[in-house]
């Protein structure tokens, strides 16, 4: 027999094990200072862009190699005279990529791949400054709303990690007969940018609503279509480490045409290298014809996911896809621009930014189907 309770009666206790997993990295508590923090992470988030944009125009730029230390807090001051210009020329005169491609090379012509090295290198500390001293106030003045402290910590410890990965790309490059970074970790890097990046763009995203909206709303979210779009987000993230690999090795310049690769489908050394594994990251021919191949299927099943999404009774839900589906069909456009132009540092630069575009605008129409905004019966 089942037992009567009062109307009234307390039920906090008893909150259902499925509601209680539902109720994850959403805020049951105090709602803290979240739009100040979102306000913060909005100004992270367009600095990691910059940085992203500013690494690419590093890289197109052969600039990558021309500081050869890794000092992060002496390392802001860049040369204050000649004889500390020169001896920075000098460091870098004894380094493959200067013994090899920019033998000759004038102290005019250094400073200005100098310049582009020490930017990135000097707004990668700004981020890091401006991550830590707004964190430690909300956080001294206990204004972070409870579960999100160690979401919020976990953004710096990915950021001092991008540092360190960073110069292990750079340290990969200064030694051997390398006239760049090694091309993995030039992906490794670019990947974990996006990482944070869209971690950022989450949280932005989850804190610009009341937690009991998040709560409320997510029990009518379209689970269905939130996993489709992580799937699409999974397969983008692959296609910018393939990308990344592509910019590594130079390979969007060995084979301009399209749709075919010097008029094969797959070119036949692509397998040339040995051992065998080596082909998927350090053969042209190969590496481009995986990134093309992606690109297709990604395009696909953004498609598919976009007219599953025309089922959807939200309105909010099929704009968030269909914007998807446009970003999606444009990035496509660019990459076989920058193909067929043998990738010019403007076209592969916008190139690069609709990957930011990209991902931001699945994860936007993830979030939108799994915490999905009521709407007027109109």
């Amino acid at each position: 027999m089942v037992e009567k309770r009062a109307v009234f009666e307390d039920v906090s206790g008893d909150i259902p094990a499925d509601m209680k997993r539902d109720l994850r990295g959403v805020d049951t508590s105090h709602d803290g200072a979240r739009r100040a923090i979102r306000i913060w992470l909005g100004v992270l988030f367009t600095m990691v862009f910059v940085m992203i944009v500013v690494g690419g125009l590093t890289r197109l730029t052969d600039s990558g190699l021309s500081i050869t230390e890794w000092k992060p807090i002496t390392g802001a001051i860049p040369p204050t005279s000649e004889a500390v210009w020169t001896e920075v020329f000098e460091k870098y005169k004894a380094t493959p990529e200067y013994d090899l491609q920019n033998k000759g090379m004038s102290l005019a012509q250094f400073k200005g791949i100098y310049w582009w090295e020490w930017s990135h290198r000097q707004l990668g500390r700004s981020i890091g400054l401006v991550w830590a001293l707004p964190f430690l106030v909300f956080l001294i003045a206990r204004r972070i709303p409870r579960g999100w402290t160690v979401r919020l910590l976990a953004i710096g410890v990915l950021g001092g990690a991008q540092g360190a990965l960073g110069w292990w790309m750079v340290a990969s490059g200064l030694t051997g007969r390398m006239v760049d970074v090694a091309s993995y970790r030039l992906a490794m890097h670019l990947g974990l940018a996006f990482i944070i990046l869209g971690l950022i763009a989450w949280y932005i995203m989850a804190l610009g609503r009341s937690s009991a909206d998040l709560m409320r709303a997510r029990r009518a979210g379209e689970r269905s279509l939130a996993l489709r779009a992580r799937v699409l987000s999974a397969l983008v993230f692959v296609q910018i480490l393939l990308g990344a690999l592509v910019a590594g090795i130079d390979a969007g310049r060995s084979y301009i045409d399209w749709p075919l690769m010097n008029g094969d489908f797959l070119p036949p050394e692509s397998f040339e290298l040995t051992p065998l594994w080596s082909n998927f990251f350090e053969n042209p021919a190969l590496v481009q014809f995986d990134h093309r191949m992606l690109g297709y299927f990604v395009v696909l099943y953004a498609i598919f996911i976009w007219w599953r999404s025309r089922r959807s009774a939200l309105r909010a839900v099929k704009k968030a896809f269909s914007h998807v589906l446009v970003v999606v069909l444009v990035q496509m456009g660019l990459g076989i621009s920058t193909v067929i132009m043998a990738a010019p540092w403007d076209i592969a630069i916008v190139h690069q930014i609709g990957a930011v575009l990209t991902l931001t605008l699945i994860l936007r129409a993830r979030f939108a189907a799994l915490y999905p905004t009521s709407q007027s019966l109109r």
